[in-house]
């Protein structure tokens, strides 16, 4: 055995790290096994350490009080997408645009924006929001390639706007103020959703779609009283953690009693039989971020090892390339890899990474944690395997033929912001002054 572990010692440990993760990859393992499969080869080949300090590293990966907020706003999330809260927004939202052209499509992005503050959840907002939405948008004349398109590329938005819990993972791994990077999503949020909403109107104008209707105040009034207890979770949960009156840890618990009160005893939307299934399928989805968490802090112990971040930056400053540009890099990478990997798989291997090279750079972290979140978020409907393009072809049963090209419009649309929020800081860190 001995003489088998000394011949793969001669390998060099790079071709271990860069070789086993794509042949796993393409072999279609998860990812947490392709982590742990590429540290326990490296560890035990290169390193000697004994299989009982993955084990303590694994745990203490997970054994941090930030990452506690994973699984109240999953099932904060979950429980308000199945509780009718969606559909309440759906009407709020389409009672105050629903006499500009193109509401039915604005009334999508705007949804989604607020939806996206409660759940935190790409693929949550893509399935709450498309049920609601696809049917009406195709019966008013917006093609499939459009809508499909549209809810794809919405839902997204659910990644960079607060609550996110790519936001929570990125601040465990780089260990920045969770609060702080909840406050520096929002006018980047708001950024992507206006810009989306400007092309949407234009769109409307140029194929002559005319579903608007008057605007109604007894209609806004009703939609507003029967979405108040929907519409009061963002300012709940954001709230207090910007008063300071609790950290977002426990905000997203208190957006767990919040959820059930609201969607059992206010609405009666949900049964008590529903409330059990929402927590035992939440179950099943903290289970698969947290063992990613657990794995990826393997991995990223096995980077430090390496001394590879520190190896990338002395390499990125030896060409003296001006900051402008290693962000231009950089975001090219994070496209890319966001184009296989989910948001939160992405930013827990990647972090570690990234975030020296960052700060050798002079860019904030803060900041820097917005860019790797809205890169990764637009990888959710980028081709060929964003998550949310899949999401949409199971519920609507629309080809790929059609919603890659309905996608086009969107990405550029999103990379446009993307440009624009990695370039001028201050859209990030200008509310983060009034936060202690």
């Amino acid at each position: 055995m001995e003489w088998i572990i000394g011949g793969l010692a001669t390998i060099p440990m790079e071709w271990y790290m860069g070789i086993v993760p794509v042949v796993l990859l393409i072999l279609g393992f998860p990812i947490f096994i392709i982590l742990l499969a590429t540290a326990s080869i490296v560890l035990i080949v290169h390193q000697a350490v004994p299989p009982m300090a993955m084990h303590i590293n694994m745990f203490g990966s997970v054994d941090k009080f930030a990452l506690m907020a994973v699984p109240f706003f999953i099932f904060a999330g979950e429980i308000m997408g199945q509780g009718g809260i969606s559909k309440r927004i759906v009407a709020w939202v389409m009672s105050i645009i629903g006499s500009v052209r193109g509401s039915l499509a604005l009334t999508t992005v705007g949804t989604c924006t607020v939806f996206g503050a409660i759940s935190g959840s790409s693929p949550a907002t893509v399935a709450a929001v498309g049920r609601l939405l696809y049917a009406p948008m195709r019966q008013a004349g917006y093609t499939e390639r459009f809508s499909s398109g549209l809810i794809s590329s919405s839902g997204a938005i659910a990644t960079v706007i607060p609550p996110s819990i790519g936001m929570i993972l990125y601040g465990a791994s780089a260990e920045q103020s969770v609060a702080l990077l909840f406050v520096a999503g929002v006018i980047p949020g708001l950024l992507i959703a206006a810009l989306m909403a400007a092309y949407i109107y234009i769109y409307a104008l140029r194929t002559g779609i005319r579903e608007a209707s008057g605007f109604s105040l007894s209609q806004f009034f009703t939609a507003s009283k029967e979405g108040v207890w929907a519409l009061g979770t963002p300012f709940i949960i954001l709230g207090g953690i910007y008063a300071g009156i609790f950290s977002p840890t426990e905000s997203a618990g208190i957006a767990c009693v919040y959820a059930i009160i609201v969607t059992r005893f206010i609405y009666g939307d949900i049964s008590w039989k529903g409330i059990w299934t929402v927590s035992v399928d939440s179950m099943y989805l903290t289970a698969q971020v947290l063992i990613i968490v657990a794995a990826a802090g393997v991995f990223s112990q096995l980077l430090t090892i390496s001394g590879i971040p520190q190896d990338a930056v002395a390499a990125i400053q030896d060409m003296n390339l001006e900051p402008w540009m290693v962000l231009m890099v950089i975001n090219v990478f994070l496209l890319l890899v966001g184009c296989v990997l989910d948001p939160g798989s992405a930013i827990l291997v990647l972090t570690p990474l990234l975030a020296p090279i960052a700060m050798a750079m002079g860019v904030d972290l803060i900041h820097f944690g917005i860019i790797m979140t809205v890169n990764l978020a637009i990888g959710m409907f980028t081709p060929p395997f964003g998550l949310n393009i899949f999401i949409t072809q199971a519920l609507f049963k629309v080809p790929l033929s059609s919603i890659y090209p309905g996608l086009i419009p969107f990405i550029f649309v999103n990379l446009v912001a993307l440009v624009i929020i990695t370039y001028v800081p201050e859209l990030s860190l200008y509310l983060t002054q009034f936060v202690n």
